[in-house]
Formats: C-alpha cells, structure tokens, sequence
C-alpha cells in the first residue's frame, strides 16, 4: 500500500501552482540538488490527452479516459518520455497537449486511474513532485508543501517568450486567455481543485529568478529536516 510505514518515511517536497509558474524547472533542480527522484505529474496528462488524440477518443469522455489512462505503459527515462515504448516528449510538450491535459483532468476516472502510478513515483532517498495537487490529494503528508504562483501576465509573457526561444509562432494575447482560462478550469473543478493548503508555503516569482525560487524551496527544506 502507498501509505505505508515503510513509504512515509520516505520525504516527499510537493511543488504545486498554476501552468506557466515555473514549478516543473523548479522542481526539477530542487531534485537534482538534493539528488531526488522527480515526479512531473502534469505530462501523465498530457500523455492522456495525446493517447486520447492517437485513439480518436473526446477530452471530455471521461470514462473512456479513464480505462484509456489504466492502459497506458508510460516510461520516464532522463528528460524523455515513452508511451507504449514510442518516444513521445515533442509530441506531448506541445501547447495542444498542454491545453488537452488540462481538460482531461478535470475527470476523476483519469485522476483515479493515475493515482497508483504517481504514488509508486516516491522512492528512496527521497522525491519532488510538481503538479495540481501533490499536496492537497496525492502526498497529503508531504513533509514540505510549496505553491509556487507568478501573476497570469508574467506567466503569459515567460510561456511567449519560452516558445519564440524555441522558434515556434506565438501570439501573447492568445496565451494569455489560455491561461486565463486554465486557471479558472483547474481552480473550479470539482476533482482535486488547484487550491493552496493550509500547510504550504507561498512562494511568489513574479520578481523572482529560478535560481532564488530553488534557493528558496532548499532552505525551507533544511528548516523542516
């Protein structure tokens, strides 16, 4: 079982926040500093949304997705991405995927479905998740809790500008409604809504670097330990 004693001993940092905060390369650095597993639990839907796609299935047929998301031979390996052993990772970083996850999220058959998959995600000697809801549902006993949050604008203009880097078109105004309306999505859903608990820390990065936001989650860490 996932709660067991020999899990909880095992520390967990959950990173959780709206898209384009910042939380996936912060998590992601926090866990190669202190040499944690790491846990992106937002491209297990994104995988969904693009299995969904692949199968001809809707985003909004939630028990189709759900015995869709219990099917699904999904392997992490490095920064690269497996499904059914095909490499994946272009394919589902794409800003369709991106607005796919978010829809298919939403459905508690899909949420269900990968509960296991991210529990077996903690392993020793410790592990950073970043998501929706690693604190508030899937590690409730977290040892250190982070929501990690930038205002909609900085996060549109740092989402325009990831996406130019990358020599992709992008229209700011269009990725800014996105996010207008993901936040809304995810923050009124009835399944495990993006919420800040009671027992997280803020930690605000509109004027803040990557490399203070990492600073940041470390030294709240070695306050907890």
């Amino acid at each position: 079982m996932t709660n067991n004693s020999s899990l909880s001993v095992i520390p967990v940092i959950a990173i959780d926040g709206p898209s384009a905060s910042g939380k996936g390369t912060v998590a992601q650095l926090v866990a190669e500093k202190l040499n944690f597993h790491y846990l992106d639990s937002g491209a297990l839907y994104r995988i969904v949304a693009f299995a969904a796609y692949k199968n001809n299935i809707q985003w909004n047929a939630a028990d189709k997705l759900g015995e869709l998301a219990k099917s699904l031979k999904i392997q992490f390996n490095q920064n690269e991405i497996y499904l059914d052993g095909d490499r994946i990772t272009e394919a589902v970083r794409s800003e369709e995927m991106s607005r796919g996850a978010s829809e298919v999220a939403i459905h508690q058959p899909v949420r269900s479905a990968l509960l296991d998959l991210q529990h077996s995600f903690r392993q020793a000697p410790g592990l950073v998740g970043d998501g929706r809801d690693m604190g508030s549902v899937i590690f409730k006993d977290a040892m250190l809790k982070i929501f990690l949050t930038a205002s909609v604008q900085i996060r549109a203009e740092r989402r325009y500008k990831q996406l130019m880097n990358k020599g992709l078109s992008a229209n700011y105004e269009k990725i800014l409604a996105d996010l207008q309306s993901r936040d809304e999505r995810d923050s009124q859903r009835s399944a495990a809504p993006l919420i800040q608990t009671a027992d997280a820390l803020l930690l605000e990065t509109s004027e803040c670097s990557i490399e203070q936001a990492v600073q940041f989650v470390l030294n709240a860490y070695q306050k907890h330990q």
